[in-house]
């Protein structure tokens, strides 16, 4: 896995410039630009920062599956809902997501 490639492209699809990222989350553009020319690896704390800023966990990150799409934070929050819900209301939440489709 080539994580600067992955990292630039998540950031890219989500719309953030390195400036934006630096902004969010108070480590340099310098910084940004090594790890997306691998000429620097982040620690998994600074890992942990930038994603967080980006909408993306590290399980998303580290996963290898080219098909799945990142969650916007819309749908965090609609897959946290259907998780909190009993199962009736999480049946008819499913029910009325076909309907509008």
């Amino acid at each position: 896995m080539n994580i600067g490639k992955k990292f630039h492209d998540i950031r890219e699809s989500k719309g953030l410039t390195k400036y934006r990222l630096t902004q969010i989350t108070g480590i340099s553009g310098h910084h940004i630009k090594g790890i997306e020319d691998g000429s620097r690896q982040p620690t998994i704390e600074t890992l942990q920062r930038l994603l967080e800023a980006m909408g993306c966990t590290m399980a998303e990150f580290f996963n290898d599956n080219t098909q799945s799409a990142y969650l916007t934070q819309s749908e965090r929050t609609l897959v946290e809902n259907y998780r909190k819900m009993d199962k009736d209301k999480a049946d008819a939440l499913l029910t009325v997501s076909k309907a509008l489709i």
